[in-house]
């Protein structure tokens, strides 16, 4: 409770005076769940928008059959911030020599918070929100209204966990920040607006009609150039988007978003209004290096987490086919 009180004006004047409590109450927020479109219960947001219908539609992009890598390297000297990843071999080899032919082994330790590091795919157990209940608690919801009690588990999640999250095959739209800009790579803290999108789409030949349900839509800052320095996670400088932008994309309908930055800026409005509320994944420190030096706008898009049971996350191979 605050209050506001013109006493000490009173006594100067001579008047009467009553203290007037004014109490600050936080707004209400208002649940986001069931899914619209997927209905209450569901896990596997919007990868289910990969149907069998949209793999086909997706594959038809492809002309020449060149590949191209959309992910970052895992490796010790990449930026974590306050996160682990740490691979070690043992000792090498790692075991042998056996039998006749002196047979031997490498293996890998890999010590990490494997699905928040490098390129990294947000599940839908990742962001939550703390909101009051009817009886005055607090608790933490998720992706289609899973609180923390139907979640929590130290050996991993019981519930929104990495496994149920569908393989994203899909049409992918990069749309090419930096290009309509003329730049290698943007100003720092650039705050994206909806009509650069719609200036980038019209410069690269793309109707905006020609998004669909279930396409995947990323982002090229040229901040790809930073990785791995410690420039690319500086959360000051990096690029984001703005409320426009986010609302923009919640109408598109997309399996997926992403960019070579983590789009959020200094309010977590991509994961909250679109993956905690809207079940959209977000894929995040990205390398569109080759495709844009390409111009490779338009393709088949295919990222398959790894199935950790129970799993915040998870790293991958992001690849794009033309």
């Amino acid at each position: 409770m605050k209050y506001q009180s013109i006493l000490l004006l009173s006594l100067l004047l001579g008047v009467y005076c009553i203290t007037i409590p004014i109490h600050v109450q936080a707004q209400a927020v208002k649940p986001w769940w069931p899914h619209p479109q997927w209905g209450a219960g569901d896990q596997a947001g919007a990868s289910n928008w990969i149907t069998p219908e949209k793999i086909l539609q997706a594959v038809s992009l492809v002309r020449t059959g060149k590949t191209y890598e959309m992910g970052q390297v895992y490796e010790n000297t990449m930026p974590t911030g306050n996160r682990t990843y740490k691979l070690v071999i043992p000792s090498f080899p790692t075991h042998g020599p056996i039998g006749e032919e002196k047979v031997v082994f490498n293996d890998e330790f890999l010590s990490a918070e494997i699905g928040q590091v490098g390129t990294q795919f947000d599940g839908l157990g990742h962001v939550g929100m703390q909101m009051p209940r009817s009886d005055g608690s607090v608790t933490e919801v998720f992706y289609n209204g899973f609180t923390k009690e139907d979640m929590r588990n130290p050996y991993g999640l019981l519930k929104l966990g990495i496994e149920h999250i569908k393989p994203i095959i899909t049409r992918g739209l990069l749309i090419d920040i930096a290009g309509l800009r003329g730049v290698s790579t943007v100003p720092d803290s650039l705050e994206l607006s909806l009509a650069e999108v719609r200036s980038a789409l019209a410069r690269q030949g793309i109707a905006e009609s020609w998004i669909q349900p279930g396409d995947a839509l990323f982002f090229n800052f040229g901040w790809w150039r930073h990785w791995p320095g410690p420039e690319a996670t500086h959360a000051g400088k990096r690029p984001k988007i703005n409320m426009d932008v986010v609302r923009w994309l919640i109408d598109q309908k997309p399996s997926m978003v992403g960019s070579d930055a983590i789009l959020d800026g200094t309010v977590f409005n991509v994961h909250t209004e679109l993956t905690m509320k809207q079940g959209v994944f977000n894929l995040e420190w990205m390398n569109f290096k080759e495709m844009s030096e390409d111009k490779a706008y338009q393709f088949l898009f295919i990222f398959t987490p790894i199935r950790f049971k129970g799993a915040t996350g998870s790293p991958g191979r992001p690849v794009g086919i033309r």
